[in-house]
């Protein structure tokens, strides 16, 4: 692999960056040649197609992109999707093909975005760029970040001064195309006028690249292979992800400023998804007044595609795009699907003013090493448990004793030491399980539904990256800054306390919740999820409980709602 060097500034750093040579089209590509090919027009079934017009970026460097409107229509708004995918899938067989029925996606969509073919055909533009360095686009691919935010920004504008334009647009997609649209919009294009990020991250390090604080090299080297199809270069973040492991300016980059954002958002997030950290945290931090939030079970492509929920989004777009008062205003501000086992949802869509929920009432579940039991009542008599690292586990347990709802946070303290070794990398996960002590299966949608045992809900710490930020911090959610290694001493115990993800389930009377503790992630098979830790594990893990060792588990209760009935969580 050809890696180069470049020294950039961030801040008051000055960091060296680096870079991979971008991959050449192979056979299973779309024929990329270069230099590109002249602009092109063409029209099928009453869409204009302009393909490959160039426009210039702030700096200087040009990038192509593809338009599709309707003919003969002036003055429509605009839908961009911004990807380093390709404009017209340079990869021969897009991923989601083989979870979608066939006929869901035509021809003309772009990987994870809108689709021209519905779109255009409901009085709006589709506009599907290369960004800097895709395709025939010229410079380095910049993997996220303030770079991405800049031309995003210089694309809007050059989009909405065309004759044909409104000068009204959106940004629209799912996943990359999602993270994209919080640098765009931080950036504040005067005619960026709503923007829908449907599952996407919200800050690189903490939710992908050093999720807990070390470093995932497995399934972002597959997305950097995928992604980097091109002239020029891309920017190697998983090889950054190694060089530097801590938080520095250069990750730093990669977090939106979600306090610029002000123009309407149309978010959504999947409990079984690693977008779901992301989504849901972007929600509660960006300064818009007009922001919408939807939650659901699916998979991300399954849910995009869903006709209830594209008809949902076009409700949105009609309203700020075209200024049609369609009522959504009215539209509840959040909606969360509330799971339950095999393909039920205990509720759909329950409308809900806020997240995390006003109303969640928490409470401590503590874990008890000398019987494996969680307990709402701290054990007096300490305890430990240990198991080997990295391949070992430990389980604790409780059943509940009246139908009980958690929706939101989870925050697991504990209290640990390290035998063989200066450090500790733990992989929490929480669990529902049946009377029997069987894991619950889940029905998940991803074109045709599978079901699997439900994995659970994630939670990761390298125990020396404990250190909180006490600002950002809060009581149910901590936040680690990531930037001080404090390693362990032999026979030292130290409090950690680590952020599970939230999620929203019910458990009936008799169904077990299980928390399990591991020095290595696991997941079951047919999972998305298919990472690569590069971990430090060694020795033994022990767990203490009980006395002056306060190891919990703070769950998100949701309490009944009162009604003239009497109560009931429907």
């Amino acid at each position: 692999m050809s890696q180069s060097r470049e020294l950039r500034r961030f801040g008051d750093e000055e960091i060296e960056v680096l870079y991979r040579k971008s991959r050449s089209p192979t056979a299973g590509d779309a024929k990329l040649t270069y230099p590109p090919p002249l602009p092109s027009v063409m029209a099928e079934n009453g869409i204009r197609i302009e393909r490959d017009v160039s426009l210039p970026l702030r700096d200087g460097t040009l990038i192509y992109t593809d338009i599709y409107r309707p003919e003969g229509i002036a003055h429509v708004p605009s839908i961009v999707s911004w990807t380093p995918y390709g404009k017209r899938n340079y990869v021969s067989t897009p991923p989601w093909q083989s979870l979608l029925q066939s006929g869901t996606v035509s021809s003309m969509a772009k990987f994870e975005c809108a689709d021209p073919d519905y779109w255009c055909r409901l009085g709006y533009a589709v506009i599907n760029p290369d960004p800097r360095g895709v395709g025939f686009s010229q410079g380095d691919i910049a993997c996220f970040g303030t770079q991405e935010g800049r031309d995003g920004y210089d694309l809007v504008e050059w989009v909405a001064a065309r004759d044909w334009s409104n000068g009204r647009v959106a940004l629209f997609g799912n996943s990359w195309a999602a993270v994209a649209q919080w640098f765009i919009a931080a950036e504040q294009p005067p005619h960026l006028t709503c923007i829908a990020p449907w599952e996407g991250l919200s800050d690189v390090y903490r939710e992908i690249m050093c999720w807990g604080g070390f470093p995932e090299v497995g399934f972002q080297g597959w997305i950097l292979n995928w992604v980097g199809v091109g002239p020029g270069r891309v920017e190697d973040f998983v090889s950054m992800a190694k060089k530097y492991p801590f938080m520095n300016g250069y990750w730093e980059d990669k977090v939106p400023r979600f306090e610029n954002i002000v123009v309407p958002a149309y978010i959504t997030a999947g409990w079984c998804h690693f977008h779901l950290r992301g989504a849901t945290e972007a929600f509660q931090r960006i300064s818009s007044p007009s922001k919408w939030l939807r939650v659901h079970r699916d998979f991300e492509w399954y849910d995009d595609f869903q006709p209830e929920n594209i008809t949902d989004l076009q409700r949105f777009f009609d309203r700020y795009l075209k200024g049609i008062h369609n009522g959504w205003e009215m539209t509840p501000k959040v909606r969360i699907d509330v799971m339950d086992s095999g393909d039920m949802d205990y509720q759909h869509w329950r409308p809900e003013k806020e997240f995390p929920l006003a109303r969640t009432r928490y409470e401590k579940l503590y874990l008890d090493a000398k019987t494996g039991q969680l307990s709402k009542t701290a054990p007096t008599t300490e305890s430990s448990v240990r198991y080997e690292a990295p391949a070992g586990r430990v389980n604790f347990v409780m059943p509940f004793d009246e139908e009980t709802e958690l929706t939101g946070y989870m925050k697991l303290r504990l209290c640990v030491e390290a035998d063989g070794s200066n450090d500790m990398d733990l992989f929490v996960t929480v669990q529902k399980l049946d009377e029997k002590g069987e894991q619950m299966p889940v029905r998940f949608h991803a074109g045709d539904p599978v079901t699997y045992p439900h994995p659970g809900f994630p939670g990761k710490l390298r125990v020396s990256l404990r250190e909180l930020d006490e600002k950002m911090s809060k009581p149910y959610k901590p936040y680690y800054p990531y930037r001080h290694e404090q390693l362990l001493k032999p026979n030292e115990i130290v409090p950690v306390d680590i952020e599970v993800w939230p999620t929203s389930m019910i458990w009936h009377p008799g169904q077990q919740l299980r928390v399990v503790v591991s020095g290595n992630y696991f997941r079951e098979p047919g999972w998305f999820e298919t990472f690569t830790w590069d971990l430090r594990n060694k020795g033994n893990h022990i767990i203490h409980t009980g006395g002056k060792y306060d190891s919990h588990l703070l769950v998100p209760v949701i309490p009944p709602k009162v009604t003239a009935r009497g109560y009931s969580y429907r």
